[in-house]
């Protein structure tokens, strides 16, 4: 069933629970997500970048993202990941979106608090809730595989002030996570530290993007010490590329059936690693 995103989180957050973010960027894959999430009995937040609507159209995204949600009893929450401008956020919430990102990062705080609070102020008139973020996760940027940033890392102190001063629902923390492939396949080392005093001075659900390859040992302490909500999309890419090496097939239909195996075991490996399952 499709679902507000504020309900899952704020539940995961009192339960010190889970739940992952699965990025889409094919019709495919949303229903390959949804119905794994089914299976398990357990919520996500299917997802969809907006760096990503140049393969499939926002339109499209929204109608499969819905349609699936709502062929399934497990809540599911039909997320716009990484958001860059309120236009489109605003089509995504008129599309039926029940989430959205806003990722002004790059912006000087002050920006970053006016920019959110514009979305907030809309998206609660439709029960939608918002994501932030604050400090900025690097690498691989948003739906542009090959391009690269630099991380910085989240202050509790501006954290604190950001999420007064906006009302968000959710926000993003960077604590030493990047997107896409991380060099020469080196699991990172994040700053617990930071982790714990963010948990403890915000009051809203943290988010935790570029999980993909961060290490499974490091993804349960997080969880365990704070995030509530898990990104992952690279992963899902070097998943489905193993199943179709492993299928050896020239066969098209077979390569998806690979692709879709990859998925699914992907999203079961991450659900069962920090999610409570019903």
């Amino acid at each position: 069933m499709l679902v507000d995103g504020k309900s899952v989180l704020d539940a995961a957050k009192a339960g010190r629970y889970g739940i992952v973010a699965p990025d889409f960027l094919t019709l495919n894959a949303a229903r390959i997500f949804v119905q794994t999430a089914d299976a398990l009995k357990t919520p996500i937040l299917l997802s969809f970048a907006q760096g990503h609507s140049g393969l499939i159209s926002l339109e499209e995204a929204a109608l499969v993202g819905k349609y699936w949600a709502e062929k399934v009893t497990t809540p599911i929450v039909l997320h716009l990941d990484h958001g860059q401008d309120f236009d489109f956020l605003h089509r995504a919430i008129e599309l039926g979106f029940t989430s959205v990102m806003l990722d002004a990062s790059m912006k000087d705080m002050d920006e970053n608090i006016r920019l959110t609070k514009e979305v907030v102020d809309y998206a609660h008139t439709k029960g939608v809730s918002v994501e932030a973020e604050i400090g900025h996760v690097g690498g691989a940027s948003e739906g542009v595989e090959g391009a690269t940033s630099d991380s910085v890392y989240t202050t509790v102190e501006e954290a604190k002030i950001f999420v007064e001063a906006t009302g968000v629902d959710s926000l993003a923390v960077s604590i030493g996570t990047s997107h896409g492939v991380y060099k020469s396949n080196k699991t990172p080392e994040l700053n617990f530290e930071r982790l714990r005093e963010l948990a403890a001075a915000v009051p809203v659900p943290l988010v935790l993007h570029g999980g993909s390859g961060t290490g499974d040992e490091n993804l349960h302490r997080a969880v365990r010490e704070g995030i509530t909500k898990l990104n992952i999309y690279t992963d899902f890419l070097v998943g489905a590329m193993a199943e179709i090496k492993a299928a050896h097939t020239d066969s098209l239909i077979e390569t998806q059936k690979a692709v879709d195996e990859g998925m699914r075991k992907v999203l079961t490996h991450y659900i069962n690693l920090i999610s409570k399952t019903s």
